[in-house]
């Protein structure tokens, strides 16, 4: 370990911020152009785009003989993306959430990630996995795409700017979204090469690696995006690019490296039993939530920090070989997590009830 592999992670994070917002720019604008909604721009075009460093980091980590890396990253990044980017981003500002998201995207999420727990149970995730898991990524794109150009009144105009940004030329759009490319996959090569070092050093294994630094490191795009749509008014795609990405993760990132490679993908067993079913659990933690008012509130956003906060401190004190490690996995995965289901249930529960008395209130009154 040396100030070399320090820098190199520091370099790799800041060309994945450059270039993630140089690929959103440009992709959202082609979209744009191509007379696509905001949301499907979110949900297919960006997540797609954003997706690219994890895609990087993944594909180089199988190819140098890292699988721990790679799943570790995926999984890593869904995480982060739902518990920790999601969760600011709602403090930042509420979240609103179409009725689209609600209904076909968030399902379609969670079918993924049980699938690819289910898939892995047998240590690996072979190439028919891969296949199965990318065709369900092309079946979410292709149903996004045909049901935005179905439904007329919510089409963009040709004309509209990308993030209610100024108009930039199909060239420089064109421009950017490769340069965009360029720079997250050589920041991600840069990122992995230096957290490898550093995790080979401190005697860390692959997976742990995967699932903090790097995780953090390639999600940073979908960080950008989030804040970058909030604060130029476009919430929904906000909440868009994170489930459009974790859904891209799954079946794009993890599972065309599976296709490529002869052998598919091994799968540690500590990610099966621990951060696999963690990952399901903040999917399905995300449907009460947004059927409350189809909207994300500022504490809601509050507890999914916390619980990031918990699941990255079991990570520490794993990585560190603490003794309290093992009761912490066995809390959280048995105690905590079914406690804040419910709790999000219950105040669901609640608000609905709260918004229907108000509505035949209001009925009653005319």
């Amino acid at each position: 370990m040396s100030l070399i592999d320090f820098l190199l992670v520091i370099f790799g994070l800041i060309l994945l911020i450059a270039g993630g917002e140089s690929l959103v720019r440009g992709a959202s604008t082609l979209a744009a152009k191509a007379g696509v909604t905001p949301l499907v721009i979110g949900l297919v075009v960006v997540s797609a785009a954003t997706s690219a460093p994890e895609f990087a980091v993944t594909m180089g980590a199988v190819l140098d003989g890292e699988p721990g890396l790679a799943v570790g990253n995926v999984v890593g990044s869904n995480i982060v993306n739902i518990l920790l980017i999601l969760g600011l981003s709602a403090i930042i500002l509420p979240l609103l959430i179409q009725r689209q998201v609600v209904r076909f995207d968030i399902p379609v999420m969670v079918f993924l990630s049980v699938a690819v727990l289910l898939l892995s149970l047998d240590g690996s995730i072979s190439r028919i996995d891969g296949a199965l898991l990318f065709a369900g990524v092309v079946f979410h794109a292709v149903q996004s795409i045909r049901v935005s150009r179905k439904n007329n009144g919510s089409k963009i105009s040709n004309d509209t700017p990308a993030f209610n940004a100024k108009p930039i030329n199909l060239r420089i759009a064109l421009l950017l979204l490769i340069s965009g490319i360029a720079l997250l996959t050589l920041g991600a090569r840069l990122l992995v090469s230096g957290a490898v070092n550093i995790a080979t050093a401190l005697g860390v294994s692959g997976l742990i690696v995967g699932l903090t630094v790097v995780a953090v490191g390639t999600s940073l795009p979908e960080l950008v995006t989030s804040i970058v749509a909030i604060k130029r008014g476009e919430r929904d795609m906000a909440v868009g690019n994170i489930v459009g990405s974790n859904i891209f993760n799954i079946g794009f990132v993890l599972g065309l490296p599976a296709i490529l490679v002869s052998k598919g993908i091994p799968v540690p067993e500590a990610a099966v039993s621990f951060d696999f079913p963690i990952m399901i659990a903040a999917a399905i933690a995300l449907l009460p939530i947004t059927f409350t008012g189809f909207a994300i509130a500022r504490w809601e956003g509050g507890l999914f920090v916390l619980i990031y906060a918990a699941y990255l401190t079991f990570l520490v004190l794993d990585a560190t070989g603490h003794d309290a490690a093992t009761g912490f996995s066995t809390i959280m995965l048995w105690f905590a997590i079914p406690l804040i289901a419910i709790t999000l249930i219950a105040f669901t529960a609640y608000e609905v009830g709260l918004n229907k008395g108000r509505k035949q209130a209001s009925e009653a009154k005319l």
